[in-house]
Parts: structure tokens; sequence; C-alpha cells
């Protein structure tokens, strides 16, 4: 009757407890995980880069299956990924297609241990899922370790992809080939883009992109391109890809979640040349279904070889954060 969970306490320090499985309302569900993977995001917030609740269950990417549903739609025995956030659906957010900005908005692996949703991360051997939280069924055909990202990264993928409008025949620049950005080059190949560019300095990560991309460049330099995906959040990765815009381009940044110096920009250049801008921040629930497809139908072109590293057993995750394995994700197993 209870879940072994990584109670996250500051800074490096875990501790391995047994928490009470909770007892379900209406739409909710138990879901015993059988993976989890490590999101640069929970390094960031282990690290100090980014505040979040404290104590807590972090980990919000998860593959399980569902041994107890109050959700008619959802059966004992499904096996399911989730959506990172759980919403109102009625608030003013929520009813203009931003779910993702709801007024009341909780997030699976932010919330505090103390709050009335403590089992919210991926980091145990369950994870209680809440009413507003989307929830999707996996084929067994995708890997655990690939549909466990299908939540987070991939979703986030499909958000700046829709973003981005029809990429049919069209030069598309990657900035930033990290899991977002190899995911990124992946869908832009995927929706019939003509040329898919990735540009990353590290040349561990351009490395990996061999193959899911066109062409490697490890700076924009004179690059010229109908659409850019910027996911790298670095000022000067965002200056030079918006500078590389053709005219009529469209620009969809992601990767800006920390804060920066604000950047100069010509608005007769903009207008003159008919170019957007645009930001894309988490995603909404249909994005986590198309997550799961593009899994289904393009997941096997990525290296998922050289992305994942591990599995490791849960009780190992703090040393984990403490001794990075270097991979884009690492595999955690209950």
């Amino acid at each position: 009757m209870t879940a072994r969970a990584q109670l996250w306490q500051g800074g490096l320090d875990f501790t391995l407890i047994d928490i009470p499985l909770p007892e379900l309302n209406t739409d909710e569900l138990l879901v015993e995980l059988t993976a989890a993977t490590i999101c640069g995001s929970d390094r960031h917030t282990v690290e100090g880069r980014r505040s979040s609740p404290c104590p807590s269950i972090l980990g919000h990417e998860g593959v399980g299956v569902v041994v107890a549903s109050r959700r008619a739609t959802v059966p004992v025995g499904t096996r399911v990924v989730f959506s990172v956030t759980a919403v109102c659906g009625t608030c003013a957010m929520c009813t203009r297609g931003l779910t993702a900005k709801c007024t009341t908005v909780m997030k699976a692996g932010h919330e505090e241990y103390s709050s009335p949703w403590p089992l919210s991360g991926t980091y145990a051997s369950h994870i209680h899922v809440v009413a507003g939280q989307e929830v999707v069924e996996v084929p067994d055909s995708v890997s655990d370790g690939a549909a466990s990202t299908a939540g987070c990264a991939v979703a986030t993928v499909m958000a700046v992809i829709e973003a981005a409008g029809d990429l049919s025949g069209k030069t598309v620049l990657v900035n930033g080939v990290g899991m977002l950005g190899l995911i990124a080059c992946a869908a832009a190949r995927g929706h019939g883009a003509a040329e898919v560019i990735g540009c990353d300095p590290n040349e561990s990560s351009s490395s990996i992109a061999h193959g899911v991309v066109d062409r490697l460049v490890r700076t924009v330099g004179d690059v010229k391109v109908d659409v850019v995906l910027e996911l790298s959040g670095a000022r000067q990765g965002v200056i030079d890809s918006v500078a590389a815009l053709k005219v009529g381009g469209i620009a969809v940044l992601a990767g800006s979640v920390t804060p920066t110096k604000p950047i100069n920009l010509d608005p007769e250049w903009l207008v003159r040349g008919w170019r957007t801008i645009t930001g894309v921040h988490n995603y909404e629930p249909r994005h986590i279904k198309q997550a799961v497809d593009f899994l289904v139908t393009f997941g096997s072109v990525l290296p998922w070889g050289r992305i994942l590293g591990g599995p490791i057993p849960l009780a190992d995750l703090p040393i984990a954060f403490a001794h990075p394995d270097g991979a884009m994700r690492t595999i955690v197993v209950p």
C-alpha cells in the first residue's frame, strides 16, 4: 500500500522514502512506472539554476501501466504517458486554448511534498495522475526509454512544429541540437521540410545528429532559411537565428526559458520582410498524442542508443545527478 520515491530536499540531497498510495478521486489514476528519464530541467533545479518547491518528488518524464483508475476512458492495464500539466479547463487561459498557462496549473514533479499532490513526480515507483492531466496510451512498439520522453521533450517539440506552420518544401534551421533540437530535426523532416540544417557548437551534440539532419553547422553564419526553430536558449543564438530569416520567414523561440538581456530588433526589417517571431512554452493536450504518434512513425530515425543512458535503479538517482553520464536522457527504473 506504499510507493517508493526519491524525495528531493535541496541541492544533491535526496532521501529514499515510502509514501502511502493515494485514494483516487473522480478522473484520477494510479500508474505504476516502468521508466522515467532525467530531463535537463531537473538537473537545472538540482544545480540551483531553476527554482522549484522543496522538498518534493522531482521528475516529469515517465511511462507506466495503470494499476487503479477512476477515469472511465483509461482502464486498468493500459500503458500510458501523461502530460506535465494538470489544468482546470475552465479559466480564461484554458478556454482560449492556452491551458499551459492555466491560472491554477499544477505540474508533475513540481509540487511540494506537503501539498495535496505529494506523489506527483516520476522519480518513484508510482505516480498519482490527477484530473486535468492528459493521458495517452502507448503501443508496445515504442520502448520505455523513448516513450518516457513523450510527455515533455517530444510534446514540446510538437507544439513548436505546429507554431512553425506548413514546413513542406521549406529550409529549416534547428538551432541547438540537444534533446529537443534532435527531435525537432527529425520532426521537421517528417513534416516535409526540403532541407533541415542543425546548428550546435558542441561537437558531441552535432555528431549525434548525423543521419537526422541534411546539414550540420557549428554557427549560423550567413545561413538563410525559411523557418528557424530556436532551441538553444542562448542570447546570441536567438540573435543569429532571427537574422537568418528570409523574406516571409518565421522564427519559433522555445529555448529561452531563463532570464537574459534583451535583444535588438529592427521593426522595419520585420515589417518589410513579412517576418514572424513567436514563442512557445510547454504544450497543449493535443501535443502529447502527437508526440506518441511521432514516436510510432518517426521515432526509429532517432539514435536512441546514443540519446539514452542507463538504465539505473531508483536508488542510484542521487549518483546520476552528482555524476552525469553525459547522455541526453538517463533512464531510471523503479
